[in-house]
């Protein structure tokens, strides 16, 4: 296999991982149409459990857990 003759400088390596870096973002966030809540795009939301207005995962409440 070959070896690089020379080191990777800094700026050559800062420059190909900015690149990379550059286009990646932050998860796309909605507000939950049934609950108001912040949650995942495509995702059932964490606090109510629908999704797509239908309950796919059921919640437990604090009441209930106490």
């Amino acid at each position: 296999m070959a070896t690089p003759k020379r080191k990777t400088s800094h700026a050559r390596t800062s420059q190909r991982k900015a690149n990379w870096l550059g286009a990646l973002s932050a998860p796309v966030t909605i507000n939950c149409p049934h609950c108001g809540e912040v949650t995942l795009a495509h995702h059932a939301c964490p606090s109510c459990g629908y999704y797509r207005g239908r309950q796919v995962v059921k919640v437990k409440t604090e009441a209930a857990a106490s």
